[in-house]
């Protein structure tokens, strides 16, 4: 069982007969992972997450915490070739309010550092943070940065909005791996992962961390905090 897109890329070029489970990427089909969703077709099989459909949302969302924002920064991972896709998805939608956008890259903690310091240089008001397992592990960085940096940050996982974040809105990232240990058990049991569709998760929450929020000076709208399926008081 292996998570994100670099990890199963990995295992990909490690193996084409050893299944492979895959508990959280985005874009399995353009990333080359499955032939389509209801037969992948190969040895990889598992759930996909819905990072670039929900993109939108996440700049929706932002835009209701702070409506005088003119330009958002997305930080990515250049290792991680599924953000392509998420970005693109977000220009649109900020071109269709009016927002700038700007890619910030970072791969390592150091240049997670880096890359604030960037996004203040342009002049970014937010960050957008891809979702990335790396980003995951580097949640509480990441969320120390930008409250430093005084910029509201959103996630597409809920463990980096307990770190620190100000916001997430995404797949339940405990429930997908539950939901990966059936595959697991299924291909135990003879199934093959060829035969097997890929899931896309539909369990989505949206979390918002009120202290983050009240460091930052930001308040949030009722109508958001009715949609909260968890505030952090």
């Amino acid at each position: 069982m292996v998570a994100g897109t670099p990890a199963v890329r990995a295992a990909q070029e490690a193996t084409t007969s050893i299944p492979i489970v895959m508990a959280t990427t985005n874009d399995p089909i353009g990333s080359g992972f499955v032939q389509g969703l209801a037969r992948p077709g190969g040895n990889i099989t598992g759930l996909s997450n819905l990072s670039t459909d929900l993109s939108p949302k996440l700049m929706e969302m932002l835009r209701s915490i702070a409506p005088k924002l003119s330009r958002v920064a997305i930080l990515v991972n250049p290792t991680n070739q599924s953000h392509a896709p998420v970005v693109a998805s977000l220009r649109g939608a900020a071109q269709a309010v009016n927002l700038e956008i700007g890619t910030v890259e970072a791969a390592t903690p150091q240049e997670i550092e880096s890359a604030f310091s960037s996004m203040k240089q342009q002049s970014a008001g937010a960050v957008i943070v891809a979702a990335d397992a790396f980003f995951i592990q580097q949640g509480r960085q990441i969320a120390d940065l930008a409250r430093k940096h005084r910029m509201p940050s959103v996630f597409s996982f809920r463990e980096q909005v307990d770190a620190g974040g100000l916001m997430s809105y995404g797949q339940h990232l405990a429930d997908n791996f539950r939901r990966a240990a059936t595959y697991v058990d299924k291909i135990f049991k003879g199934a093959k992962p060829a035969d097997l569709p890929v899931e896309q998760s539909t369990k989505l929450e949206l979390v918002i961390n009120l202290r983050t929020a009240k460091a930052l000076g930001l308040t949030i709208t009722p109508e958001l905090l009715v949609l909260a399926t968890e505030v952090i008081e």
